[in-house]
């Protein structure tokens, strides 16, 4: 079953990416303002993480640590292969920690905002409404999924847990 969501402010999450920092180079230097859940996987190169704003119980995030904006023009072919494998990875352990009917990976961001790349891990809850999936279940326009620090800290003991295991 599809957990419930709470309205999101859009409007100030806009504003944010399209002005400040970079979340992810933030993020990376313990910026207080920018701290997000749990480093899950980290392998000096990339860094995978739990989203702030999850709109699928389970949302992981995957960066490489180098601010790089562009999948295609900022990484040769054996990084963005270094990249992919640990997308690969952090999926499959999400997988086996979270029930999901199928697990959507995408690259998201813009030059206009959330420039740095990264990738999203989303696994699509079993009996989600065939309405409710695809775009409808991405966007954060249609709430996020409120959660709290410990349930965020039980997570990622699993998927490091599973990490460490595959």
């Amino acid at each position: 079953m599809e957990p419930e969501r709470v309205p999101f402010d859009l409007v100030t999450y806009e504003q944010r990416s399209r002005s400040g920092r970079c979340f992810i180079c933030a993020f990376l230097a313990d910026e207080p303002d920018y701290a997000h859940e749990q480093i899950v996987a980290d392998d000096d190169e990339h860094v995978a993480f739990l989203g702030k704003y999850p709109t699928m119980y389970g949302h992981v995030l995957v960066a490489p640590r180098a601010h790089i904006e562009h999948v295609v023009r900022g990484l040769d072919s054996a990084a963005y292969l270094r990249l992919q494998a640990l997308v690969y990875r952090v999926a499959r352990a999400v997988e086996a920690v979270v029930p999901s009917e199928r697990t959507y990976l995408l690259s998201l961001g813009s030059q206009q905002g959330n420039a740095h790349l990264h990738w999203h891990i989303q696994p699509l809850t079993p009996g989600t409404p065939y309405h409710r999936q695809q775009y409808h279940a991405l966007m954060a326009e249609n709430g996020v999924i409120p959660w709290t620090g410990d349930q965020a800290a039980e997570l990622g003991t699993r998927l490091r847990a599973e990490l460490a295991t595959g």
